[in-house]
């Protein structure tokens, strides 16, 4: 980076990362229990290395105009560090699939008895047996306004209808 910063004091001998520098240190063939000062001196580099980065990055987001740093300015101050930058975007990429595959995912089956937290409205799906409704007892809550994908799911429980 461009110019060495001085720790804060209120940091000077904290330790940020030392689980983690540990485990690292071991995967890549060091004793299970590395030397303390080898752990700080990583430390103290990670942590200046994420410090510089994001000075950077706000300072681009400064002289674009803006107040707030975005993911584009972290992409601008890595740009001439190729394998550094393939892996943000690795990251980016796969944080994307997990959130698409969070979506997909419904965390509201299987609760029985708790609010859903949109606030609709909710009715009682009822059972058509012959002329009248039945109030079944595996009935389901169903949100007003989910016909389309009520209808592909439990068609076949009110297509009976006489």
């Amino acid at each position: 980076m461009t110019e060495p910063r001085a720790r804060a004091a209120r940091h000077k001998g904290q330790l940020n990362f030392e689980k983690e520098l540990r485990g690292l240190l071991f995967a890549h063939g060091d004793d299970e229990d590395p030397l303390p000062e080898t752990v700080r001196v990583l430390d103290e580099i990670t942590t200046d290395f994420i410090i510089e980065t994001c000075h950077a990055a706000s300072r681009h987001a400064t002289l674009n105009g803006r107040q707030k740093v975005k993911l584009e300015d972290f992409k601008f101050v890595v740009r001439r560090d190729d394998r550094l930058l393939g892996r943000m975007m690795e990251l980016i990429g796969m944080e994307k699939e997990l959130k698409e595959a969070r979506k997909g995912f419904n965390t509201d089956e299987g609760k029985v008895g708790l609010e859903r937290s949109s606030g609709t409205k909710k009715r009682r799906r009822t059972m058509k047996t012959g002329d009248k409704e039945e109030d079944g007892e595996g009935g389901e809550d169903v949100e007003e306004g989910d016909d389309g994908m009520e209808d592909q799911m439990f068609g076949h429980l009110t297509s009976t209808a006489g």
